[in-house]
């Protein structure tokens, strides 16, 4: 469990190199949000992104990177709210332990 300077005021990571499984726990029930299968693949999909394009993808990309990845049944916006309510981009990236996309709020 990370203490809470570990986290800038929305609750993003300050070192992406401290994140685990369990601090993605940690962040994901601050949301109210207890991570299922559904919500890890997501997870590892929003980490292979930024390793291949060193950004955290804005709601857009990330639905056609889910497509691509995932199949269009999980490449929809509608399917990553459910899992990611209020903007799956931001939400996901933050329990992910990646920096806040750009153009997110």
């Amino acid at each position: 469990m990370l203490p809470p300077e570990a986290f800038d005021r929305e609750g993003f990571l300050h070192d992406l190199d401290s994140w685990s499984p369990e601090v993605a726990r940690q962040i994901a029930a601050g949301e109210g949000i207890e991570l299922g299968d559904e919500h890890w693949e997501v997870i590892h999909l929003l980490r292979e992104y930024y390793s291949s394009f060193d950004s955290s993808p804005a709601m857009r990309p990330l639905v056609k990177y889910c497509a691509l990845k995932l199949g269009p049944d999980k490449g929809r916006s509608i399917y990553l709210l459910k899992l990611f309510p209020g903007s799956p981009a931001k939400l996901g990236s933050k329990i992910a332990g990646l920096p806040k996309p750009d153009n997110c709020l």
